[in-house]
């Protein structure tokens, strides 16, 4: 059996009177693609910005590696994020971005950069300020940002948005290689047939608790 990766137990999120995430059990093992499928609303966002330390339970813990979050350490080690949100600095270059973001750790040098630009169907050397980038562009430079240190985690909310059919096929490639060299990757969704073509177990977040998703 695979090492676990992510332990969340016990998760309880709310904000004033109203309760997102009620009880929720969730663990995620070494080389596994899970999807976290739900509606607006429904709290896997939150569930995700908690599992990497971005914002804390009112109830509950979360282990990843090991370590506890807020215990132990309080951002995850060797984990990989993007959010849809994801803060990019819009008046600079794709790989500006990355290469100041690169200077907080020192993992990833000007070649790795470049190397996970390309991956992701970017033009390293386009010159043109992310404020000129397509929403698909823009989703595919933060997910080379969420794998340019190659973490061990990877935790991706709504991925596959604004990316056009061709993007999402050579984003389905890339995590099936990524899981194929043992990453864990953990991913929200909407669409139905990434989950369907994509994950080895899906799950589904409901009035604030997590259950099996049919596929």
């Amino acid at each position: 059996m695979n090492p676990t990766v992510v332990q969340a137990e016990n998760i309880y999120k709310s904000f004033k009177n109203h309760e997102v995430l009620k009880n929720v059990n969730f663990t995620a093992t070494k080389g596994e693609i899970i999807a976290i499928c739900g509606k607006n609303g429904s709290g896997k966002t939150v569930f995700i910005r908690i599992l990497c330390g971005l914002m804390k339970a009112n109830q509950g813990k979360v282990t990843v590696f090991d370590k506890e979050i807020g215990k132990d350490i309080e951002f995850p080690l060797s984990t990989g994020i993007h959010f849809e949100s994801s803060g990019l600095l819009l008046s600079e270059s794709g790989f500006e971005n990355l290469y100041l973001l690169s200077l907080i750790n020192g993992k990833a040098n000007a070649k790795r950069i470049i190397e996970m630009i390309d991956l992701v169907g970017l033009n390293p050397e386009d010159s043109r300020p992310v404020s000129a980038y397509s929403t698909g562009m823009r989703q595919r430079l933060g997910i080379a940002q969420a794998l340019m240190d190659d973490p061990d985690l990877i935790l991706l909310d709504e991925p596959v948005n604004g990316l056009d059919f061709a993007g999402q096929e050579q984003f389905r490639d890339l995590l099936r290689k990524l899981r194929d060299d043992g990453k864990t990757i953990i991913f929200t969704s909407h669409n139905k047939e990434e989950i369907q073509d994509l994950a080895d177990r899906a799950l589904e977040m409901v009035d604030g608790t997590i259950r099996s998703y049919s596929k």
